[in-house]
């Protein structure tokens, strides 16, 4: 059996490194248009602030290692044409130009995202960057010490985590967003209300409910960001409006959603016999809300990759679909989520949503130190299911959103969650868990 992979950042190096495991008699070839893998894009803005001493501490996998497995690893190869039918390849080899052909029996595209780049004048002046893989990185780092004033523009988890890594190191920083606020899809008002307010303590311009029309600029350098209402000085600008994904390469060949998202069942599959798909390019099944959407994760990534490896010679591994768990760190704050926000499933689906938020300290305050979280629970008032959550705290409390992400994946409701069976130790925690408390607290509203 031989076996393609187009892409190799998460999703592909997590499908080639488990089929070399579990098919080591298969021939495995990946062609990747960039000269490395696996590097975690999450990590750019430690890197910028220094808390990451070097970028390259990011990668997790190399060519060098998958070609010691066996792999056949071309590097610098931008695939340029698919024909399934036929089961071809066409490809270019970016250091000679080359034109070759390769044939497959199964196909694995993991293609991934790319920045969404809106069409500003202005928008080809210098110093003018998107944050994604390896090569912004270095270009971020490049140019970042000559820089005095950085625009941020996008307010989700990169640009807010840019924002406070340019800020540690002296920047005047304005961080800019169409929306009313930061991290909106990810976080309700009442917990970016705390966040916004930590950006503005330490000095961050937070610039809100403006949308970016140009920039402009002086000697082919950016020199401001025009909004609507404003402009606002700047030469280095962060493009982190959100992403999309890559899928050009197969554009009328597969079945995809109106943005190019590839459309993929429980096992991977594509519309396409012995194709395969992961990552970014693709749609996921959305637990919460019972239905698909596109969420570009690099947990989600990883383990659509390792499921390809399982099911690529049959069906064997069930997809259990995504919550759309993250957490992020804002200064001395701690912050996750999983599932839908209340504004979320209030704007995107039909259910009857309630929701209800708990302030408790984490242990008893009879011991020698005690922290306050904040934690809320949305959940469908008709069947009762909880829907998501969040969480905010000084102490580091966010693995409470991982047990909750098993909670929506298993369709508990309110009344399981209120009476889960949860350790108590007053060192770690009060005889009822936060999430106890808060869904007790949701019964009384039902």
């Amino acid at each position: 059996m031989k076996v393609i992979v187009i892409g190799c950042t998460h999703a592909g190096t997590a499908a080639i490194v488990n089929l070399r495991e579990l098919h080591p008699d298969s021939e495995v070839v990946v062609y990747e248009r960039n000269d490395n893998i696996s590097f975690l894009s999450c990590g750019i803005a430690l890197s910028i602030g220094g808390i990451v001493t070097e970028t390259e501490k990011l990668f997790y996998n190399s060519p060098q290692n998958l070609s010691s497995m066996g792999v056949v690893t071309k590097m610098k190869h931008d695939v340029l044409d698919i024909d399934f039918d036929n089961k071809k390849i066409k490809v270019k080899n970016l250091d000679n130009d080359e034109i070759l052909e390769d044939n497959y029996d199964k196909l694995v595209l993991t293609l991934g995202s790319w920045p969404i780049i809106p069409k500003f004048e202005g928008g080809d002046l210098e110093n003018i960057l998107l944050c994604k893989n390896y090569n912004h990185a270095k270009e971020i780092e490049a140019r970042r010490n000559n820089a005095k004033n950085v625009i941020v523009i996008g307010g989700g988890y990169i640009g807010v985590e840019l924002a406070e890594a340019f800020k540690m190191k002296d920047k005047n920083v304005t961080l800019i967003d169409a929306e009313d606020r930061i991290m909106s899809k990810y976080l309700d008002k009442e917990f970016t209300d705390i966040a916004e307010k930590e950006f503005k303590d330490h000095g961050i311009n937070l610039v809100l409910g403006e949308k970016v029309k140009l920039f402009k600029g002086e000697n082919n350098k950016v020199s401001h960001v025009v909004t609507e209402n404003k402009e606002y000085e700047a030469d280095l600008v962060i493009l982190c409006i959100g992403f999309a994904p890559s899928t050009s390469l197969i554009k009328g060949k597969l079945e995809t959603l109106e943005n190019g998202a590839i459309m993929i069942d429980e096992y991977m599959r594509t519309s396409r016999e012995d194709v395969f798909a992961a990552g970014d390019c693709c749609v996921v099944k959305f637990n919460p809300g019972n239905d698909t959407r596109y969420i570009p994760l690099a947990t989600n990534a990883v383990r659509m990759g390792t499921l390809i490896a399982h099911n690529i010679t049959g069906p064997k591994l069930k997809y259990m679909g995504t919550q759309g768990t993250s957490g992020i760190k804002i200064y001395e704050k701690c912050i996750a989520s999983t599932g839908l926000t209340e504004d979320v499933a209030r704007a995107t689906t039909s259910f009857n949503v309630g929701a209800v938020s708990v302030m408790d300290s984490y242990r008893p305050e009879f011991m020698p130190t005690y922290e306050e979280a904040l934690l809320k629970l949305v959940y469908d008032k008709d069947s009762r299911r909880i829907l998501g959550g969040q969480i905010i705290s000084k102490l580091d409390l966010t693995q409470f959103m991982n047990t909750l992400s098993v909670v929506i994946q298993n369709k508990m409701t309110v009344e399981e969650l209120a009476m889960t069976d949860f350790f108590f130790q007053p060192h770690f925690n009060k005889p009822w868990s936060l999430l106890n408390i808060a869904a007790l607290q949701a019964l009384k509203n039902l």
